[in-house]
């Protein structure tokens, strides 16, 4: 048997921390959530899991936390999202996504916390200059979003080699679906993740889908992104953990996607086939700084950890998106 260790989930209340609290349940972890429910709905984390309400830059409840349920491993995942608002607001990504991120890992070195998973991204990539990135691929992000993730990723690597701590910062590509039993998914309002859009349009809440840009360097003109199932992600998270556990010197950075693309228009496509309906399409002009094609190269993921992927399928993570979308209707009515 793995040795299990009490886990606190920062943002455990927002889309994919609350599937990871629930992997990590399932698994026989025990969980703590901290979340300040900007951005997270508390229903989305279970009764049976504490919740604190609170902020992690907030050091006093930090410690705490650490010492009420002996904490000794961390995922990471609260933090802001919006690429285009990190450009338009960059001091609040900074903030939010830097600074509270160093407040946390100085509360968990003085609270003898000793793993850390952490919610990275592509976009600390930019704009690549391969068909799929490694995770040596060179970092130039092109938003303080993709930044201030980067910054993250040095600062647990400049913390790991000074104090008894060691880390996993996952690269995710892009996440969709939902939980396939219902218990969460995305639930932000305005939420800008296309399948959400899509399914939303689907059910009647928005009248149409935009697509920016055409006139990519892609098969069909339009931007080719890695969809990954949230939930095969949050399996990889409890995975990383367990190796972190085995290994307390090691460290890692992996990339977390399918290794597979599909365009906009593919996935509106597999939208309308799930749905049997027709999504109303808009065209416009690409969004700056959006690359033609951002796939991942996962072979490190594959190598290091046993992840075997449950729902690498593009119509079933529109299915399980779809299924919670209307569970979302419901809970909202209620």
């Amino acid at each position: 048997m793995d040795k299990k260790v009490p886990v606190l989930v920062t943002g455990g209340a927002g889309y994919i921390g609350s599937h990871a609290v629930l992997a990590l349940k399932d698994a026989g972890w025990d969980v703590a959530v901290i979340d300040n429910l900007v951005t997270g709905f508390a229903f989305a984390v279970p009764d049976d899991v504490p919740l604190y309400e609170g902020d992690i830059e907030d050091g006093a409840l930090l410690a705490r936390i650490f010492a009420e349920r002996g904490i000794k491993a961390i995922m990471h995942f609260a933090g802001s999202i919006i690429v285009p608002e990190s450009v338009e607001n960059p001091l609040k990504y900074y903030h939010n996504n830097t600074a509270k991120s160093r407040a946390l890992i100085e509360a968990a070195v003085k609270g003898g916390v000793e793993h850390v998973i952490f919610s990275s991204t592509a976009a600390t990539y930019g704009i690549p200059q391969v068909p799929r990135v490694t995770e040596d691929t060179p970092k130039a992000p092109i938003n303080p979003y993709g930044m201030s993730k980067l910054m993250t990723e040095i600062m647990l690597g400049d913390v790991a080699a000074a104090h008894p701590i060691n880390y996993c910062a996952l690269r995710y590509f892009n996440v969709a679906g939902a939980d396939p039993q219902g218990r969460t998914g995305q639930s932000t309002a305005g939420a800008t993740h296309l399948i959400k859009v899509a399914v939303e349009a689907a059910l009647g809440k928005r009248e149409s889908v935009s697509v920016f840009g055409t006139d990519f360097d892609t098969p069909d003109g339009t931007g080719v992104r890695d969809y990954i199932h949230v939930s095969d992600l949050a399996q990889a998270h409890v995975l990383a953990l367990e190796h972190l556990i085995a290994n307390p010197r090691e460290s890692l950075t992996m990339n977390c996607g399918y290794g597979q693309g599909f365009s906009v228009l593919q996935v509106l496509d597999a939208v309308d086939r799930v749905t049997n309906m027709t999504i109303n399409r808009v065209m416009g002009p690409r969004r700056a700084g959006d690359p033609d094609s951002l796939v991942s190269d996962n072979s490190r993921i594959k190598a290091t950890l046993p992840w075997v992927p449950n729902y690498a399928d593009l119509e079933v993570m529109v299915a399980h998106a779809l299924g919670w979308e209307r569970r979302l209707t419901q809970l909202r009515a209620d």
